[in-house]
């Protein structure tokens, strides 16, 4: 069964909350945000996911008929091969859908109380320190460096925290998502850091296989023209033609995504910095991508063969009594408003942030404290 955090079942009712022996509940029944969680915690998903069942039933309906109606003709007037391969890439398509929607796309669990009363607190120093009756604090940010590169993070007023580089907050989910790429209703997930993978090779076998349905539908059709006439091939094989259909009007938007991807993984991007063009002349900007591996190669291999980083939200580990809400890592142990950030950020270490000051007892007045990166070698 699939529930969401508070305990509201996908169908509206109230699921009982399962506890431990000792009385203590894991961690996704107090999740903050708007997921949907199946077998006890092992599965996270966007809270509606009804466009996910439609792209499910719209795939496997139009497999079963090929199957059915298409790969046994195929196999008897052709070859045997053509089902095994249709076979394979059907299961390919569905194991890469399908960790796509129940892998935590890489979100960042929010800041403690006391984190983000630090925050606050670092603010109304900052502001009452200031003999200016109409100062305004500046915008929440901070500055760090990436291979020379100055990128601001910008503050999640959500989430608590300042987000890391690439990462954005995703206002279906209601989380902050790192290297968020877009929130895709069709898979039913956010699509990030940890399963952006899986979305981008589920979109080139699914490309493959509609192509692969469609060729073999013509050239069914034309076997079958070829025992009595095209019309009368028409007739007997409905199925097939539905399918051709089907595949006609979906192709193109999926090889569209395909390509789209396929030019975002060569050049290291993620959508939403494409479409905000943070790395493109289209805003005067000189800058070049830093996130980028050098070459084109590199950044498909760092896309799809690098190693799986680890979720950050331990949501089947029980909640200790001390703890007053789920905000940070069980492994933080938060001292500063920072630390929420810097335990999140190092936990995949692409570009480790150090604090500039070790000590931010006290700052001079109208000051904000920034960070700094140590580029990678």
């Amino acid at each position: 069964m699939c529930s969401t955090a508070n305990g509201i079942g996908a169908r509206g009712h109230v699921n009982e909350v399962k506890m431990s022996v000792s009385g203590k509940s894991r961690r996704w029944r107090t999740f903050p945000g708007r997921n949907t969680f199946c077998l006890d915690g092992r599965i996270i998903m966007a809270k509606q996911y009804s466009v996910l069942l439609f792209t499910v039933a719209l795939i496997l309906g139009t497999m079963v008929l090929f199957f059915v109606f298409d790969s046994i003709y195929l196999a008897t007037h052709l070859s045997i091969v053509i089902p095994i391969i249709g076979g394979l890439l059907t299961v390919f398509v569905f194991g890469t859908l399908f960790r796509t929607s129940f892998t935590d796309p890489g979100i960042i669990p929010r800041a403690s109380d006391e984190e983000s009363a630090y925050v606050e607190a670092m603010e109304a120093a900052a502001l009452s320190a200031c003999p200016d009756a109409n100062y305004q604090p500046p915008p929440r940010t901070k500055d760090i460096q990436i291979k020379g590169q100055t990128l601001k993070l910008k503050y999640c007023f959500t989430c608590k925290i300042f987000r890391p580089p690439r990462a954005s907050h995703c206002s279906l989910c209601d989380h902050c998502v790192e290297n968020f790429d877009h929130h895709c209703p069709w898979v039913g997930n956010c699509v990030g850091k940890r399963n952006y993978r899986f979305f981008y090779l589920f979109l080139l076998s699914l490309s493959t296989l509609t192509v692969f349905v469609f060729v073999c539908n013509v050239v069914h059709i034309i076997l079958r023209a070829q025992e009595s006439n095209f019309l009368e091939a028409l007739k007997v094989s409905p199925a097939t033609v539905l399918e051709m259909l089907v595949c006609f009007f979906t192709v193109w938007s999926i090889l569209g995504l395909a390509g789209f991807h396929t030019y975002l993984v060569t050049a290291f991007l993620t959508t939403n910095e494409d479409i905000k063009g943070s790395w493109s002349r289209k805003k005067g900007l000189s800058s070049q991508n830093p996130f980028s591996h050098g070459g084109i190669v590199s950044n498909c291999v760092a896309v799809i063969c690098a190693p799986m980083p680890p979720s950050l939200l331990h949501l089947r580990e029980y909640i200790n009594d001390d703890e007053q809400n789920y905000g940070s890592t069980t492994d933080a142990q938060p001292t500063t408003a920072y630390t929420h950030y810097y335990t999140v950020y190092d936990a995949n270490k692409p570009y480790p942030v150090q604090p500039r000051h070790s000590n931010h007892g006290s700052l001079p007045p109208c000051t904000v404290v920034d960070v700094v990166s140590a580029e990678s070698h």
